[in-house]
């Protein structure tokens, strides 16, 4: 959605969640190589549902994660929130790019829930074929952003002293680092080909889901249940800090027998945070269900072969497994090879913020 000509020595990803920020640094010139990551906590107010709330805050916080990591100032960042929307257009085949980005803004006008003008609106070719009739189209994805959402994270990032190079969406980084099926040069068709189309998700404080094939997303959405939601339910429930709250949605998970944790305080508490998980694992399903349902009523819209999930909601003990049960489709955990040497729960938050750095390499 952002770029520059600039071709920086290394560049950071950086992913901001309501409770925690994100980095990943990868050397320039194309290379995957990670350098150096970070991750930190966030306070409770300064960003909400994938949104700055306290610019003040959130640039202070940045600046000291850079400064304590010794990260580059470089950076691409990450949207995911509510106030993107993401449609993919049929149209017939243009070649010219002024005539296309013409037609796209024509389309918009009816296709999107926000005026254009107020709008930071992207476009990219997904595909070209043939359809039905035998005429040549294209499938192109068309991403509208509120502008003043985008100006304040942009604002932040300066503020901290950075040098944002890029902006993206949270949901492209997620198919880079995961998506091992190349796309198709920008010229070439896809009659003949065998494409495997995989729904994404980004099990984190919000649910971050997309459809993929070949690398290029098809639809995406955001939820705004996520694992944080879990995680206040127990501190609620249960008087304990957030951060506490976290924590034991890990120890606990969905795979032990309750019977098995301590008697006591230790059992109630146990039972209470696996209700949780419990309930969050049926939303969460829910939301998978639903992003399957909006897809497939899209015009041309493909079967979804599988089902990928990642990020911290992916590392809580069963469930995955209990999601997969509810949905009725098998499920994959998975994680970017270059993030490998890291433990598993660090490198799954560092997912996205990953392949935001790596960019359209």
């Amino acid at each position: 959605m952002l770029t520059t000509s600039k071709n920086p020595p290394s560049i950071v990803g950086l992913d901001i969640e309501t409770g925690s920020i994100a980095a990943t640094e990868v050397r320039g010139n194309g290379s995957r190589a990670v350098s150096r990551t970070a991750i930190a906590s966030l306070h409770a107010g300064v960003v909400s549902e994938g949104e700055v709330q306290d610019q003040e805050a959130l640039a202070g916080a940045l600046k000291s994660v850079f400064s304590k990591h010794k990260l580059g100032k470089a950076v691409r960042l990450g949207i995911a929130n509510q106030r993107v929307v993401v449609r993919t257009l049929q149209l017939p085949l243009i070649e010219d790019e002024k005539e296309l980005d013409n037609a796209v803004r024509f389309r918009a006008q009816d296709q999107f829930p926000m005026p254009l003008d107020q709008a930071v609106l992207d476009h990219r070719v997904v595909s070209r074929g043939k359809n039905a009739e035998g005429e040549r189209q294209m499938e192109v994805l068309v991403v509208a952003a509120r502008r003043d959402m985008v100006l304040s994270l942009l604002e932040t990032a300066r503020d901290a002293g950075l040098r944002p190079v890029g902006m993206d969406l949270a949901a492209f980084g997620m198919i880079r680092a995961l998506d091992t099926d190349p796309p198709l040069p920008p010229d070439a068709s896809e009659e003949g080909q065998i494409r495997t189309t995989t729904l994404y998700s980004y099990l984190g404080d919000i649910t971050n889901l997309a459809v993929a094939r070949g690398g290029e997303c098809l639809f995406t959405r955001v939820a705004p249940f996520g694992i944080e939601n879990i995680a206040q339910r127990v501190a609620e429930g249960q008087s304990v800090p957030l951060e506490d709250a976290r924590e034991m949605l890990l120890d606990v998970g969905l795979e032990e027998e309750i019977e098995d944790f301590d008697g006591g305080d230790d059992a109630g508490s146990a039972r209470a945070t696996r209700d949780a998980l419990e309930e969050g694992a049926g939303k969460l399903t829910d939301e998978l269900r639903m992003s399957l349902d909006f897809y497939s009523a899209q015009e041309g819209a493909s079967h979804v072969d599988r089902v990928v999930v990642c990020g911290p909601g992916s590392t809580i003990p069963g469930l995955p497994e209990q999601i997969q049960i509810g949905l009725g489709l098998p499920i994959e955990v998975d994680m970017p090879a270059a993030l490998g040497e890291l433990d598993d729960e660090d490198g799954a938050r560092l997912t996205i913020s990953y392949g935001l750095a790596i960019g359209d390499d």
